[in-house]
């Protein structure tokens, strides 16, 4: 086991600021506990990791966050945990343009966008949340990762999994796909994207429009999987989601009480948010007030040339 101690600056918000990382409560990759502790597991560079997060308060007072770390890619998962918590998120050069989003900015002033570093990690589930239910999609992604993750290192909560690397997404027969619920153009686009996974993960370490440019020449990966995937990957505070089904009603209606909300009045209502709209969003979501939504669903993908 190694350690390493984080200071955040204050305010911070730890549960907040990871919570976009876990795919529905019993996701094998992250897991919350009662007590707050997080756990995650990971693929990086160096191998599969286990990382347990947990926050503790000096006693002077000062807020300090422990990531102990085992398995060959802990060294790694160390070194990336300040980016994972949210250090290279600057939210001082946010700045409010609606009552409701400053509202929310001043309530939830401890959120920051982490930054994991893994482009793959987020791609995978992203794409199995094409056109589908949210609770499908985390079927979908436990019942695979249960079947073909791999047994993480150190001392995971039972039922963790660390997702399989490429070549083991690639061996996936037809009927497990089928018996996960995941339709053939969604699996098609995972495979395209697991042959080009080197190249891929190199999006992690681009600007954003280089990034979302890379993951689009991708089959089957179109913007909205583009930027769900690289707003935590890259933890960019502009990977506005474009083409969902929700997003658009949601942020027109906090802004305007309009239920009509297009792509094309959301990024006129969040113009005045240069570089910051999905933090912008992100805001919105948690200050509301928002309509009903019953169930997420994300549009076909726009397929794009290799």
């Amino acid at each position: 086991m190694a350690r390493r101690i984080w200071v955040p600056p204050e305010p911070y918000d730890l549960a907040l600021t990871l919570r976009v990382l876990r795919r529905g409560a019993p996701d094998p990759t992250c897991r919350l506990e009662q007590d707050g502790t997080w756990w995650r597991t990971c693929r990086t560079p160096d191998g599969p990791a286990t990382l347990k997060i947990t926050a503790h308060v000096s006693p002077a007072g000062e807020t300090l966050i422990a990531g102990d770390a085992w398995g060959p890619g802990a060294a790694w998962t160390l070194e990336t945990l300040p980016a994972l918590l949210g250090a290279g998120d600057d939210p001082a050069a946010f700045v409010p343009r609606h009552r409701i989003v400053a509202q929310a900015h001043r309530k939830h002033a401890g959120l920051r966008l982490p930054r994991t570093g893994l482009v793959m990690e987020s791609l995978v589930p992203t794409v199995l949340e094409q056109r589908i239910t949210t609770g499908s999609a985390h079927y979908a992604w436990r019942r695979l990762l249960t079947r073909y993750g791999e047994q993480p290192p150190g001392p995971a909560p039972q039922e963790m999994r660390v997702m399989p690397p490429p070549q083991v997404w690639r061996t996936i027969p037809s009927w497990e796909w089928h018996r996960a619920g995941v339709d053939r153009a969604r699996a098609t686009a995972i495979l395209h994207a697991c042959h080009h996974a080197p190249r891929l993960e190199e999006a992690a370490a681009m600007t954003l429009p280089d990034a979302t440019h890379r993951l689009q020449l991708i089959p089957g990966i179109g913007p909205w999987t583009a930027a769900e995937t690289l707003q935590r990957a890259l933890g960019a505070p502009d990977a506005l989601t474009l083409g969902d089904l929700h997003l658009p009603v949601q942020i027109g209606y906090a802004l305007t009480g309009r239920r009509d909300g297009t792509d094309d009045l959301m990024l006129q209502l969040l113009a005045p948010y240069p570089g910051q709209r999905h933090r912008a969003t992100r805001l919105i979501l948690l200050g509301g007030p928002l309509p009903d939504r019953r169930a997420h669903q994300a549009p076909h993908s726009r397929i794009a040339h290799l």
